[in-house]
């Protein structure tokens, strides 16, 4: 397991020690060790990762019982190089430009040592080539993001010709939702909602209909649609998507309570996806979607996470660059 380059015995990391709200418990330490590559990993330098719910859900200690110790290294996407490969990892080579996400299970047991840091290990099964069109930064936006919006199509059968809703179509999921209904599946309709000053994003993404949630009530849209995709995923939410469907048409959403027929799932990471999608991003019909704000530099992650915790956040909050 020779190295392209001497990695350092500590790193820097964004970690926390107690469950809390992000901007209490999340310190940059600079003495943490760089995990051990496993036999199926590779070691990454780090270049860009993104942020996303999950991680300040599991910082306040929503899933306790399926996380691993404390000290945890927050982070699950993840962009950069390959500079160590396991004895029995053969996918990738030193110097290969990836990205994924870290966590095979998004809740089940998820690394200790997640992708805020400047080297972080993953099972090469994870992760894809970076599309040679994206740069790291616009590459760690999508993996967590890309993944739950093919599952959640996956889960429901979505297929082309199908109508769908989808509900907070600016944010990380829903941007993509959005494009893989249309550009993948072949949707012959796709509407989505946002706040007022989103709606033109939703349309240059794909939509054909943007709906306004402040003004419209989602269960009194006059069309029913073959499947709600509720990339919100809180209780309201929900239970308003199952009034938007047709009579036997499929509902699934991403968290929180579901009023069936809705179904709930947890997304599963494969850089199978990330590989199967790649086309679709080299020829720009999948577009990432980095938030306005821009990219966050390393020292201010939280304020990225503030950012993020608003709510008002378009598309991906990005770390770039990570020293």
């Amino acid at each position: 397991m020779a190295s392209i380059v001497s990695t350092p015995s500590k790193i820097k990391a964004w970690t926390y020690t107690e469950y809390g709200k992000s901007a209490e418990v999340l310190k940059l330490k600079s003495d943490v060790k760089v995990p051990q590559v496993k036999e199926d990993q590779v070691l990454i330098k780090v270049v860009a990762a993104a942020l996303n719910p999950v991680d300040f859900k599991r910082m306040v200690g929503l899933f306790k019982a399926s996380d691993p110790p404390l000290p945890v290294v927050a982070g699950y996407d993840v962009a950069g190089i390959v500079v160590k490969v396991g004895s029995k990892a053969n996918k990738f080579k030193e110097g290969d430009e990836v990205y994924g996400n870290v966590n095979e299970f998004a809740l089940d047991h998820p690394k200790q040592h997640g992708s805020l840091a400047e080297y972080t290990v993953v099972e090469e099964k994870l992760l894809a080539l970076k599309p040679k069109n994206l740069s790291f930064a616009e590459a760690a936006g999508i993996p967590l993001a890309i993944e739950t919006a093919y599952e959640g199509l996956e889960r429901v059968g979505f297929k082309a010709g199908e109508t769908i809703l989808v509900l907070g179509g600016a944010g990380g999921v829903g941007t993509l939702v959005i494009q893989l209904a249309k550009q993948v599946y072949g949707a012959s309709k796709v509407a989505a909602t946002s706040s007022t000053a989103k709606l033109e994003l939703l349309k240059s993404l794909g939509a054909d209909v943007a709906i306004d949630y402040t003004k419209v009530k989602i269960e009194d849209l006059p069309e029913k649609f073959d499947v709600v995709y509720d990339a919100v995923g809180n209780s309201e939410e929900a239970v308003k998507a199952v009034k938007a469907v047709k009579e036997g048409g499929r509902v699934v959403t991403i968290y929180g309570e579901v009023t069936p027929p809705a179904i709930l799932f947890f997304v599963t990471s494969k850089g199978s996806i990330l590989e199967k999608l790649n086309p679709f991003l080299e020829s720009g019909k999948v577009k990432p979607l980095i938030d306005p704000k821009g990219t966050f530099p390393f020292s201010q992650t939280l304020e990225a996470f503030s950012h993020l915790q608003t709510g008002r956040a378009i598309g991906k909050v990005v770390i770039y660059p990570i020293p």
